[in-house]
């Protein structure tokens, strides 16, 4: 079926190839009805035939079919796709982190990134959000506020334990044996 719409139509692959790569240089959400219109004009309007002969979304060419019968263009905002970050959502917090990381943290020994290094984990800024009166459920879990913490310039460092140095065993050398 899919390929007996091309035979009949007349259409060879160096035709398919150029029309695929034409409408890679055409810009969104223009593509879209150039894609409706090649698939109605060639396909007989068959959007799975599309999807199988040029690669296209069949969703994409049906949108795009729809636009080209109603004259409306559908316009997609992907910004407002995404989930917001905790940040957004409670200002307030990140306002408390940076109370509780500033009093706890150091820049650089050399000032030469703009990182603040901490000791203090994400745990103890969870239990530090918990006892200045935030909600179990609008805390973080510690590995968003590690995320959290990271985006603000936080870098979360272990403390090392001082480890004793170990003397190294050097036999001492006589003047005698240099002088002999």
């Amino acid at each position: 079926m899919k390929i007996s719409i091309l035979q009949q139509n007349q259409i060879s692959e160096s035709v398919v190839d150029l029309i695929v790569r034409m409408m890679e240089r055409i810009p969104w959400p223009a593509r879209r009805q150039a894609m409706a219109d090649v698939t109605q004009t060639l396909l007989n309007g068959k959007v799975r035939v599309a999807e199988y002969v040029f690669g296209w979304n069949r969703a994409t060419v049906k949108l795009g079919m729809h636009e080209l019968k109603t004259g409306i263009l559908c316009v997609n905002d992907l910004s407002a796709r995404r989930k917001p970050k905790t940040e957004e959502k409670h200002p307030k917090m990140l306002v408390d982190i940076h109370r509780i990381m500033d009093s706890k943290s150091h820049a650089q020994s050399h000032l030469r990134t703009p990182f603040s290094y901490t000791n203090m984990t994400a745990a103890a800024v969870r239990t530090a959000l918990l006892e200045k009166g935030w909600s179990a459920e609008m805390v973080p879990s510690v590995r968003t506020l590690s995320n959290i913490l990271n985006r603000q310039d936080y870098r979360l460092r272990r403390v090392v334990k001082t480890q004793v140095q170990k003397k190294l065993y050097r036999p001492m050398r006589s003047s005698k044996m240099s002088n002999g």
